[in-house]
């Protein structure tokens, strides 16, 4: 029998893990252990710190309900959520890059027309979004579902709001037979993550800034091709080069015109000037050599 000693305890765990009747589970497993076992012996982990960690951790399975989740909150801030966007999706260069989906995504949004307002009277600078959706060489990709949600003017989700019972900024809408989209909303506005969590109060003990850029969400998952999730951020926002969760990319930074009163890119009528952001989504072919 071997005993537990400071020498053999991170091995004798290794061991232990390694007996998980699922292979990868045995790799995820023994790794962690190695990797937990090193931070803790390269820091000298004390004993308050450790149960300060568990206690954090209690503190976020506490607040996460199924409209918060604070876990996917604090995998965006560290970074890691990025990172395992960046190894999974290795599309090729003429494909839209991926960013992260955050916590704020809610299933089920109503599919709506071309050219619908899903900002449906909310405050805010009209914005139209216009483009298409094609597949890597370029040719247009009709009834593709594109799933569209952001924050209103407060830099709120709808999922953060208890007294929203129905869909707001967010809906679905999908291309025409050439692969034009038309989405009407509001001018997003950068936003403060939140802050009144455990991941918040860790944010605020550091230099860190906790804003977000001004952006839209998509996610595009359309047969035949890879699932897509990703941001269009505004051209000049403020926080671009300092992302609370790593998310921007150069590729999906885009420029809002201003347009004045008029037609619209629906060919509809508005009464007040408005801002067109236009964008062509290229997915990548499922199964295609991947070079990014």
């Amino acid at each position: 029998m071997a005993f537990v000693t400071n020498d053999n305890l991170t091995g004798l765990a290794v061991e232990r893990w390694a007996t998980a009747h699922s292979s990868r589970t045995a790799e995820l497993m023994t790794a962690l252990v190695r990797h937990l076992h090193a931070f803790t012996r390269e820091v000298s982990l004390t004993e308050d710190e450790w149960a300060a960690a568990v206690e954090w951790l209690a503190a976020a399975g506490r607040i996460s309900n199924d409209k918060r989740q604070e876990f996917i909150l604090a995998s965006d801030v560290l970074g890691l959520s990025t990172l395992v966007v960046q190894l999974n999706n290795h599309f090729s260069p003429q494909a839209t890059p991926a960013t992260v989906v955050g916590p704020f995504h809610i299933d089920g949004s109503p599919e709506v027309h071309f050219g619908a307002d899903m900002s449906d009277g909310l405050p805010g600078i009209p914005l139209f979004l216009t483009g298409r959706v094609l597949d890597p060489d370029g040719r247009p990709l009709p009834d593709v579902v594109l799933d569209v949600w952001q924050a209103d003017a407060d830099g709120a989700y709808e999922a953060q709001l208890s007294d929203v019972d129905e869909a707001q900024l967010r809906a679905k809408y999908r291309t025409r037979a050439d692969g034009t989209y038309c989405v009407r909303t509001v001018s997003p506005r950068g936003y403060a993550i939140p802050m009144d969590g455990p991941v918040g109060n860790l944010v605020s003990r550091t230099g860190i800034s906790p804003y977000r850029p001004a952006h839209v969400h998509f996610l595009i998952d359309h047969p035949g091709h890879e699932r897509l999730v990703t941001h269009l951020f505004r051209q000049g926002a403020d926080y671009l080069d300092s992302d609370v969760v790593f998310g921007t990319k150069d590729e999906l930074i885009v420029s809002f015109t201003e347009r004045p009163a008029g037609k619209t890119p629906d060919d509809g009528i508005i009464d007040r000037p408005y801002l067109h952001a236009e964008f062509n989504f290229a997915l990548q072919t499922t199964g295609a050599e991947c070079t990014r």
